[in-house]
């Protein structure tokens, strides 16, 4: 994949797992907090914050050296704990 077309597809996934995560959060605040504004103001405002903090996580992992990283720790790991 070209480097305009990963970033296109980071972008869409972080806007529609945003939809899907501001709708459990509207929910679960909902009924904590009994009232419906108070879900929609937490919704609202963790929108914001999330997609941002989404798109950021979603773009490491397309780096090549974070992606080696992982590798090499995890085959590590497993090689401590024998698996």
């Amino acid at each position: 994949m070209d480097k305009k077309r990963d970033k296109i597809i980071s972008l869409t996934k972080t806007c529609t797992w945003r939809v899907v995560a501001s709708l459990d959060t509207f929910l679960l605040s909902w009924l904590i907090t009994g009232n419906i504004k108070m879900g929609m103001g937490i919704a609202s405002l963790e929108v914001i914050t999330k997609m941002f903090l989404y798109y950021a996580h979603e773009r490491q992992w397309e780096k090549p050296k974070f992606n080696q990283f992982v590798i090499r720790t995890h085959n590590k790991v497993g090689d401590l704990l024998g698996l």
